[in-house]
C-alpha cells in the first residue's frame, strides 16, 4: 500500500469519524438535559448480573446424566477462572476485539479509528471498535439498540466499570459472557460445541477460530460456512502478528490446521427418571431453589446447579437386559404388538420397572415403556389397575387384628361377576375356602372377597395407604365425596402408581417401617455448596410382626406359589405377588428381597386392552414375574445371601369370621368407568390394631365391565387351584 494511499484511508477514517461526531452533537443538542441524565453520577454503582449457566444432573454413581438449560432460551455456558484460560485464547480474543485493553480506561478512541481502517481495508468486519469493557456494559446492562443515549450510557458506564472492577475481572466476565454460536456461551462451552475440548486444552488454531466468531458468530459458522470461517480466521492470525504475539511463520503453520466439521451440544435430559426430577425440582419448594414459579426455573436451567440422584444405572441396565430377555414378542425395544378388538388397529404393548431401596426409600431404577423419545408418559407414576397384587394389603389388615398365616376362612363360596355394561354376561367364582396363606398362594378370588369383608375394607385402604399408596383409593361422587370402595377392591379395582406398589411392598421388606420415595439425593449451587441434603425419615406404619407375616407368606408364594417364575438363580430369599386383571389388560409382579422392592407392570399403557387374544398364558406369574427373577438374578449374582427376618412367636391360632355377604349372591350390574387421572393422595393414618368387625352389608361394585371383579385378577378360581397368574 502506498503512502499516499494510506494517507487517503487515514483522511477517510478522520472524516468518518468527525462526521458521527458532529452527527451526534446535533442529535445530542436539542436533548442536553436527556444527555446528562443518561449518565446519573460519575459515580454510579454498577452490579453485572449473574450469568446464566447450566446446569447438571448425575447419578448416584456420579456420572453425569444430562444438562439442564432453559429450554426457551437456552444458555449453554459453565463458567471458568480467568487462570484457567491460556493464551491461546485470551490472546486471541484481545487481539481481535481490544489489542489496548490493559491499557485504555474503558473507552478507546484510537481502536475506534483503527477498526474502521482494518474493516474498510478488508472489506469484513475484521475488528471490533468497542472495547471488551463497553461490550460488556452492552450486553449486561444497557442492551444493543442503536440509539445515541445508549451509546453515551455505555462509554460512560464503562469509564465507571473500570474503577469498580479490575481488568482481570472484567475480562473474565467477558469471556464467560460473550456468545460463539451454536448456543454456546462463553469459551468453555465453545471448547466442547466446536472441539469437544475443555477450554485449557485449546491450541492456536482453536484460539483464533473462537476469536474470529465473535464479531458474528452465524456468518462464520465454521461447519456452515468454512469459507467465510476461514477467511476471518486468517484475519485473527494476521491480527497476533501485528500485535507481536505470533511471527508470521508461526500464524501460517496453525492457520494451516482444518476447521471443526461438526458441533456437539450437550445432551438434555432425555429419560423418565431424569424428567421426574426436573418436574420436582421447579414444583417443590423444599429443594431450597426458590418460592416461586419464575426463581425456581431461573435455578434449574440458569443457576449452574448440580443435583446428584439416586439413580443406579448398573441397576437400570439390568432392568433393560431383564425385560429384552423376558418380554414375549419383544419387537427389541421394549414393546410388543397388540391387536385392538375394537378398531382392529396395532397397538404397542410394554414393561414397566420400578425399584425402591426399603431402607431409604431411594428410587434406584425407572424404566418405562420403549423410552422417552417414543413415549413421554411415565408408566411407572400412571394410574393402572394393580389386581391380585392388591391382595397382599388384606393380608397384612388380617394380620394386624391378630388373625395368623393358617387363620381359615372355612366352607366354600359362590361368587358371581357381571362381566358386560348390562349385566347379561357374568362370571362365576366358587369352590372351597381355606387359610389365608393358602388363598394368598392360590390368588383366590373367591376367598379374598370374604377376606376383605373379614377384615373391612375401609381398614385395608387404611393400611394400604400408610404403607404408601398415595393415590386416593375412594371413588367420588358428583359432590366429590368418597363413595363406599367396591367389593372388588381386594381384588385390584382401585387404580394405583407403580411406584407406590414397590413403595408400599417396601415398608413389608422395611419391617413395617415407611420411607418416602425419593430420587434426588443432593443439590450444590454453582460454587459447590450443598443447598439441599435428602435425610431418610422412616415411620413406623406397619407392626414388625404384621410386616414379617406377610413376608414369610409372600416368600412362601415365590417357592410354591403363583410367583415361582420370581425365584433367584443364586438362591437369594424373595417374596412377591402377582396381579392379573380380566382380559389380562394389567400384569403385575410386585415383590422384593430385604435389599430392594419392585413393581414390574406389563400391558398396553394408554388404553384397557387386553393381551389374552395375542398372547396365550399372559398372567402376572408368567411374564413380569420372570422378569423380576431374572432381574433381580443378574443384580444379586456374586453376592452374599441375605435372609429375612423370622415372625416372632405367635398365639392362638383363630379362624376367620365368615361373612353372610359372600355366600351365593349375585352383584349388580351397575358399573363406572376406568380412572384416568390421579387423585389428591391421602394422609397416612394410625394403624388399626384391633379385630374389626366384619363387614357383612354388600356395596355395589365400582368396576369396568370388561374387568369383572375390578381389575378383577383372573388368577385363582376360588377353590385353591388358581391358574398361575393370580
Amino acid at each position: 500500500m502506498t503512502y499516499l494511499s494510506r494517507i487517503g484511508r487515514l483522511a477517510l477514517v478522520l472524516a468518518a469519524f468527525v462526521g458521527v461526531l458532529s452527527a451526534a452533537v446535533l442529535v445530542v443538542a436539542p436533548q442536553a438535559k436527556t444527555v446528562v441524565s443518561a449518565h446519573h453520577s460519575d459515580h454510579e454503582q454498577i452490579t453485572l448480573k449473574p450469568l446464566a449457566q447450566r446446569s447438571y444432573i448425575y447419578d448416584a454413581k456420579g456420572n453425569q446424566q444430562g444438562v439442564m438449560t432453559n429450554r426457551e432460551n437456552p444458555q449453554n455456558r459453565v463458567t471458568v477462572s480467568l487462570d484457567e484460560i491460556p493464551d491461546t485464547v485470551v490472546k486471541s480474543i484481545l487481539a481481535v476485539e481490544d489489542e489496548n485493553f490493559y491499557e485504555h480506561k474503558g473507552v478507546n478512541i484510537r481502536s475506534i479509528a483503527r477498526a474502521v481502517d482494518a474493516n474498510l481495508e478488508s472489506g469484513n468486519v475484521s475488528q471490533g471498535g468497542s472495547t471488551i469493557t463497553q461490550q460488556v456494559v452492552k450486553n449486561a446492562l444497557v442492551g444493543d439498540k442503536q440509539d445515541f443515549n445508549r451509546k453515551l450510557r455505555e462509554a460512560f458506564l464503562a469509564v465507571e466499570l473500570e474503577k469498580q472492577m479490575s481488568k482481570d475481572e472484567i475480562l473474565e466476565y467477558y469471556l464467560n459472557s460473550v456468545y460463539f454460536g451454536a448456543g454456546a456461551y462463553g469459551v468453555q462451552a465453545a471448547a466442547e460445541t466446536y472441539f469437544d475440548k475443555d477450554v485449557g486444552e485449546l491450541d492456536w488454531a482453536e484460539g483464533a477460530m473462537l476469536a474470529a466468531l465473535i464479531s458474528s458468530p452465524n456468518e462464520y459458522h465454521p461447519v456452515r460456512h468454512p469459507e467465510r470461517a476461514l477467511r476471518q480466521r486468517t484475519l485473527a492470525f494476521r491480527r497476533l502478528v501485528e500485535t507481536g504475539v505470533l511471527t508470521q511463520t508461526e500464524a501460517d503453520f496453525a492457520n494451516s490446521f482444518p476447521l471443526p466439521t461438526t458441533t456437539i451440544r450437550p445432551a438434555p435430559p432425555y429419560d423418565h427418571f431424569v424428567e421426574m426430577v426436573q418436574q420436582e425440582l421447579l414444583n417443590d419448594p423444599k429443594y431450597g431453589l426458590g418460592e416461586t414459579e419464575s426463581e425456581r426455573n431461573r435455578n434449574v436451567y440458569e443457576g449452574g446447579i448440580k443435583v446428584y440422584t439416586t439413580f443406579d444405572p448398573d441397576m437400570q441396565a439390568k432392568a433393560i437386559q431383564a425385560r429384552a430377555e423376558t418380554l414375549p414378542n419383544n419387537n427389541g425395544d421394549g414393546t410388543f404388538n397388540v391387536t385392538n378388538p375394537k378398531t382392529g388397529q396395532n397397538e404397542l404393548g410394554t414393561e414397566a420397572i420400578v425399584s425402591v431401596e426399603p431402607s431409604s426409600g431411594a428410587v434406584r431404577a425407572m424404566l418405562s415403556g420403549a423410552g422417552f423419545d417414543q413415549d413421554q408418559v411415565n408408566i411407572t407414576t400412571s394410574l393402572q389397575q394393580p389386581g391380585s397384587s392388591m391382595k397382599t394389603f388384606v393380608m397384612a389388615t388380617l394380620f394386624e387384628q391378630g388373625y395368623l398365616p393358617a387363620s381359615t376362612l372355612s366352607g366354600s363360596c359362590t361368587f358371581d361377576w357381571p362381566n358386560d355394561e348390562k349385566g347379561t354376561k357374568t362370571t362365576t367364582y366358587a369352590g372351597k375356602l381355606g387359610s389365608i396363606q393358602s388363598m394368598l398362594l392360590a390368588s383366590s378370588n373367591c376367598g379374598f372377597i370374604g377376606l376383605g369383608q373379614a377384615a373391612g375394607l375401609e381398614n385395608v385402604a387404611d393400611l394400604a395407604e400408610r404403607a404408601g399408596i398415595r393415590t386416593n383409593l375412594y371413588d367420588l361422587d358428583a359432590e366429590g365425596q368418597p363413595l363406599p370402595l367396591p367389593e372388588s377392591f381386594p381384588l385390584g379395582s382401585q387404580e394405583v402408581t407403580p411406584l407406590d406398589m414397590a413403595s408400599a411392598y417396601a415398608t413389608f421388606a422395611n419391617d413395617g417401617f415407611y420411607n418416602e420415595p425419593y430420587l434426588v439425593e443432593r443439590i450444590e449451587d454453582s460454587n459447590g455448596r450443598v443447598i439441599y441434603q435428602h435425610r431418610s425419615a422412616p415411620q413406623q406404619v406397619i407392626d414388625q410382626q404384621t410386616a414379617r407375616l406377610v413376608t414369610q407368606v409372600l416368600e412362601a408364594n415365590v417357592k410354591s406359589g403363583t410367583g415361582t417364575r420370581a425365584r433367584l438363580a443364586n438362591g437369594q430369599p424373595a417374596g412377591g405377588k402377582t396381579g392379573t386383571t380380566t382380559s389380562a389388560a394389567d400384569l403385575w409382579f410386585v415383590g422384593y428381597t430385604p435389599q430392594l422392592a419392585t413393581a414390574i407392570w406389563m400391558g398396553v399403557s394408554r388404553t384397557n386392552i387386553g393381551l389374552e387374544r395375542d398372547m396365550q398364558g399372559a398372567f402376572g406369574g408368567r411374564y413380569p414375574a420372570a422378569t423380576f427373577g431374572r432381574y433381580y438374578s443378574l443384580i444379586f449374582d456374586g453376592q452374599p445371601i441375605i435372609d429375612f427376618q423370622e415372625p416372632g412367636p405367635t398365639g392362638r391360632v383363630k379362624s376367620v369370621p365368615r361373612p353372610d355377604s359372600m355366600v351365593g349372591y349375585t352383584r349388580s350390574s351397575s358399573t363406572s368407568t376406568r380412572r384416568t387421572t390421579p387423585t389428591t393422595p391421602t394422609t397416612p393414618t394410625t394403624p388399626t390394631t384391633q379385630p374389626a368387625t366384619p363387614d357383612t352389608t354388600p356395596t355395589q361394585p365400582s368396576t369396568p365391565a370388561e374387568t369383572p371383579g375390578g381389575g378383577a385378577g383372573t388368577g385363582g378360581n376360588g377353590n385353591g387351584n388358581g391358574n398361575p397368574g393370580g
